[in-house]
């Protein structure tokens, strides 16, 4: 499939980066572009230490199957340019995961997509699924620049821009196609990436030595168990083990026919000692089928939460009162958890799904993470999933906010100016009333005054207002 690769046997191999390296195999496209994204990343030390240290938790396993597929090993980094590595990366396309898979491709490669499970964030299997994909669309374009053009824009898209560059005489190669700005920046990003990890000190950059050996183990549980018991009988923290299994939905692992979860190396005997010794149960979350209709304040005390509770675990609305049907998670003892657990990412939710739209919000001096997270009414572990997993912000950065589009429009124009959200919650309607025997006559003025208008009214009253 591809040009021969480098695999020099008298380079150094204990260091992952220059296995990377070694089979490097894509040309130099000659774009300007590709400057301007090295000098982008080479002015973001941190960013690239970020990115690299969550890369090395599933590097070598992407670098065996590229390699055992006879791949360029530029393919190992896609995820850089995809998703930062960020396993929890959920673009307003509804894209998820380190490889950035849409609902509809992800369905095409069987990635199962439900409430308890998204196979598109599972690092094995969306791995194999996205190079899959990529061996698919290089089968059809002869080419790995297309092939990458193909896996960002869409196979058919550019099949037709080929097409209309061969009505107008002119060449079908990636350099030669009218695309998106998006498209047309992604392999020269890539190819700065690409540059930057063959020689980080030309830049000023550091990478930091990632051992060529693999960094999880798959495990299997034997059943249904605890997401924080599993990660104590391995012995590892939350971020850790969320990290490596962010395909799991919710606190308990419930998902049908998938019992094995990934594990450090390290920590698999630890697990499996632990897991044999251990006489508790296993789990102490249960599916609850709820009827259509009932209501939450009633169904919340069953279980020992409150409804604030209930809705946060099960990803509801916060205005939802009802249930409409839908599977929950509730404690299987009807006693409250001891401590919150927010799942990894629940882009998934029971009900149907609200649209959504992604908003920047500019950082202002005395502004953090919380009060960010207060401003727009969503979780501070949200936001840092939205965000390539920051952990602190600084005057005029700017972060992503994902809100459901039935949110009041003077909070999502907050973003991009947030001084209108307090300018907004100042507006009030003023009302000026006057008597003529029974005659009333209302006055109403709104913040978006444009025009006068009068409408109809019975005939005692009469409203006029503008808008």
């Amino acid at each position: 499939m591809d040009p021969e690769l480098n695999t020099d046997s008298n380079l150094p191999q204990n260091d992952l980066w220059q296995r990377i390296r070694n089979g490097f195999a894509m040309n130099d496209l000659g774009s300007p572009l590709i400057a301007r994204h090295e000098q982008w990343y080479a002015d973001r030390q941190g960013y690239i230490t970020r990115m690299t240290e969550r890369s090395q938790r599933y590097l070598y396993f992407i670098v065996e199957e590229v390699e055992r597929r006879g791949m360029p090993t530029e393919i190992a980094l896609l995820p850089m340019i995809e998703s930062a590595f960020n396993p929890g990366a959920y673009s307003v396309s509804h894209a998820s995961g380190i490889w950035q898979f849409i609902p509809s491709t992800g369905k095409n490669f069987g990635l199962q997509q439900n409430w308890w499970y998204d196979e598109r964030r599972d690092i094995v299997s969306a791995t194999k699924g996205a190079l899959d994909y990529l061996q698919k669309l290089h089968d059809i374009f002869d080419d790995w620049e297309l092939a990458l053009a193909a896996y960002n824009w869409g196979e058919g898209a550019v099949q037709r821009a080929q097409e209309r560059n061969r009505k107008r005489g002119l060449p079908t190669d990636y350099a030669s196609l009218k695309v998106p700005d998006e498209t047309r920046n992604y392999i020269p990003k890539l190819l700065a990436v690409k540059n930057i990890i063959s020689d980080p000190g030309k830049f000023g950059l550091t990478l930091q030595p990632i051992p060529n050996k693999p960094y999880f183990a798959a495990v299997s549980t034997g059943g249904h168990i605890d997401a924080k018991l599993a990660a104590q009988l391995a012995g590892i923290s939350m971020d850790e083990f969320k990290a490596l299994n962010p395909a799991h939905n919710r606190p308990v692992i419930l998902q049908e026919d998938n019992d094995v979860l990934l594990l450090p190396v390290d920590r698999v005997n630890t697990f499996r000692a632990n897991l044999e010794s251990y006489n508790d149960p296993l789990v102490s979350w249960q599916s609850y089928q709820s009827k259509k209709g009932e209501r939450l304040d009633k169904l919340a005390p069953r279980f020992g939460l409150s409804v604030a509770k209930l809705k946060s675990i099960n990803g509801l609305p916060a205005r939802a009162k009802v249930s409409n049907g839908q599977a929950l998670l509730v404690p299987l003892n009807g006693e409250e958890a001891d401590e919150e657990f927010e799942a990894f990412n629940t882009h998934l939710s029971p009900g149907n799904k609200l649209p959504q739209r992604a908003l920047t919000h500019i950082v202002r001096k005395g502004e953090t993470l919380s009060s960010v997270s207060r401003r727009y009414r969503v979780s501070v572990v949200k936001l840092k999933n939205w965000n390539g997993g920051i952990r602190q912000i600084k005057p005029g950065q700017r972060i992503t906010i994902v809100q459901a589009t039935n949110k009041p429009q003077r909070l999502a124009k907050a973003a991009s100016k947030p001084h209108r959200l307090a300018k907004a919650s100042k507006s009030r309607v003023k009302l000026a009333r006057t008597q003529t025997g029974k005659s009333r006559v209302k006055l109403v003025r709104a913040k978006s005054s444009k025009k006068q208008v009068t409408r109809k009214a019975p005939s005692h009253v009469r409203v006029a207002y503008k808008r």
